[in-house]
């Protein structure tokens, strides 16, 4: 299939918001990348309920919610209600996992669940069947604008490997430092959701940015 990018507002100009989600509804972008922030299980608190029901007053495109969050199990009803498509959880604060996955696949939204950079891939043989999709964090997960994990590559080469065996179709999502230098290689091993923050909302031209991000030969 062809590849999916999904801008992402934690680098959009929180004082221009509803301008960024604007932007993106008239851009090929597929979907909108929430980041949602605790403060503990990443140094740093980005958005909350309300936000996200305010981006979804103006979105056009689904809400791909990531919820780097201890305990998300908790908040997995507030988050659809307030206008969440696709959530994604993380494997390192999951004790029940398969639990976590099927709630949210009965709130009928799409069911992913995320990896840190030391978390060994391996991990989800029992699990992905399951999925609809798995995130890579391809940098260590808290910040926008940072240096690409090379291992990362690897890790999504694994991952289709594991679609390939167990679950044909899987979307795979790679986050944290997605550019055009290296967009064409994510998706060569396997990616097939880019998620861009930076590299789209430093641009000159943001919908251009995007538009590249699309290409197939991206």
């Amino acid at each position: 299939m062809n590849h999916l990018v999904a801008p992402s507002i934690l680098a959009a100009d929180f004082a221009n918001l509803q301008r960024d989600i604007e932007m993106i509804n008239k851009s090929s972008g597929d979907w909108i990348h929430v980041d949602i922030m605790d403060g503990m299980f990443v140094p740093n608190i980005s958005f909350g309920l309300p936000v996200v029901k305010a981006v979804k007053r103006h979105a056009q495109k689904p809400l791909d919610v990531h919820l780097m969050i201890v305990d998300p199990d908790r908040y997995l009803q507030d988050f659809k209600n307030a206008g969440a498509d696709g959530i994604t959880v993380h494997y390192e604060v999951c004790d029940n996992l398969h639990r976590t996955v099927q709630y949210i696949k009965e709130l009928g939204c799409r069911a992913g669940v995320a990896l840190n950079p030391h978390t060994p891939v391996a991990l989800l043989g029992d699990i992905i069947a399951d999925l609809d999709m798995v995130l890579i964090m391809s940098v260590n997960p808290g910040f926008g604008g940072q240096k690409f994990i090379e291992h990362s590559y690897k890790k999504l080469r694994e991952v289709k490997a594991l679609s390939d065996k167990l679950k044909p179709g899987l979307l795979i999502e790679v986050d944290g430092g997605v550019d055009e230098s290296n967009a064409a290689k994510l998706v060569g091993a396997g990616g097939n959701v880019l998620v861009a923050g930076n590299s789209v909302f430093s641009a000159a031209d943001p919908l251009a940015a995007i538009a590249y991000l699309k290409k197939p030969s991206a």
